[in-house]
């Protein structure tokens, strides 16, 4: 399965259920914990820093945090919402224009605390705040909404608000991040069972053919009464124990695939006479020892070579090598093909099968690159196997 990072923690997060946890009442008890904790700071920063009384500094950070809160949710829960469904030039716009309203909104919210407290008698009496409540409710309506004070008073409201905006921000960020990564691992695991299927499907129709083609050959020789009958046959037995069973896994250990890929090679080979140029290599079952990987990965290019190559009346070859090189499994096989079947050979489902199934079990981990030239035909495969 491809994750979008392989980082420990991003892969966290992707792992983290935000709306299982993330219920209402935990809601409730996050943003009431973020103001009772913004309260206690901001009461401690009038008692000590403006030698207010304990009553005072009430009041003022009632009134402040019942302001920051007024344009808080406003703007998440009213606004944001309608800006997220627009395109992004508008919503740009819309972000733009609502910074000096919401700046008003904070300054006339901070003006009609400032009338209720000072209707109520409340005043400051001490201190470098001393009459600040009588001066701001003083003000007529449209001084408290000056373009000066909103001018003045937009710092105080940037650096007032922007650790809630920052917070929340990043709480959304990450949630969406999360929910991207299970929707595109989801997605990945729907693939994955679709090339599944599609790969049963190749087996499906690979072992009636395979069959018919070996007992063709096994008929031939035991004719001529070959010695190699028994080798064939051991041959065409774990070949289809393999492709039945074997590769029912998504991770074989490389010997058994390479094993596979020799016999079905071995087999193929049979139906075509001793002058073809058809040579192969592969690694010792030492080298291969430890290391697994995904099964039937090479097989489409192995058919293919056989079924598009050989064909050439003066220079038919078919060369295939595999090895195995610090952890990377390195599949190599060129051959000869006919021009006008060259979109036969680049492309079909079996290609673009393998082509998913890589970037789905190996993403960064593999290169794939496929070739041809002067009537040649090379596909080169390596994919490193100890990540």
């Amino acid at each position: 399965m491809q994750k979008i990072s392989s980082n420990y923690f991003t892969e966290g997060i992707g792992e983290f259920d935000f709306e299982q946890f993330y219920t209402k009442q935990k809601r409730v008890i996050f943003h009431s914990l973020m103001w009772l904790s913004f309260a206690f700071l901001l009461f401690l920063s009038y008692r000590l820093a403006y030698q207010l009384t304990y009553f005072n500094s009430f009041i003022l950070t009632v009134r402040m945090c019942i302001v920051n809160m007024i344009v808080f949710y406003l703007f998440f829960y009213l606004l944001l919402p309608k800006i997220l469904k627009l395109s992004f030039g508008f919503a740009l716009f819309y972000l733009i224009v609502s910074f000096p309203v919401f700046v008003i909104i904070w300054l006339l919210s901070t003006y009609a605390f400032s009338l209720i407290y000072h209707s109520l008698g409340f005043e400051i009496l001490e201190g470098e705040l001393k009459g600040a409540i009588k001066a701001s409710a003083s003000q007529t309506f449209w001084e408290s909404i000056s373009f000066e004070r909103i001018i003045s008073q937009t710092i105080i409201f940037i650096s007032i608000l922007s650790p809630f905006f920052f917070i929340k921000i990043l709480f959304e960020i990450t949630k969406l991040y999360s929910r991207t990564i299970k929707i595109q691992n989801q997605k990945n695991l729907l693939e994955i069972k679709n090339i599944n299927i599609e790969k049963d499907f190749l087996k499906s129709q690979l072992n009636p053919h395979f069959l018919f083609n070996t007992l063709n050959n096994l008929y031939s020789l035991s004719l001529k009464k070959d010695n190699a009958v028994p080798d064939v046959i051991l041959n065409l037995s774990d070949t289809m124990s393999y492709t039945l069973y074997e590769s029912n896994s998504e991770k074989v250990e490389l010997w058994k695939e390479v094993e596979f890929v020799k016999n079905y090679f071995e087999l193929e080979k049979m139906r075509y006479s001793a002058d073809r140029k058809i040579n192969y290599e592969f690694p010792t079952e030492t080298d291969c020892k430890n290391l697994k990987i995904a099964p039937l990965l090479t097989f489409t290019f192995i058919e293919n070579a056989f079924k598009y190559g050989l064909k050439s009346k003066e220079s038919a070859f078919l060369n295939l090598k595999i090895k195995v090189e610090n952890g990377n499994f390195i599949f190599v096989i060129k051959n000869d093909f006919e021009e006008y079947k060259k979109e036969n050979i680049h492309g079909g489902i079996g290609i673009e099968n393998v082509k998913k199934r890589l970037q789905l079990l190996y993403p960064n981990d593999f290169q794939l690159e496929i070739l041809s030239s002067k009537n040649i035909f090379k596909v080169e495969l390596i994919i490193n196997l100890i990540k």
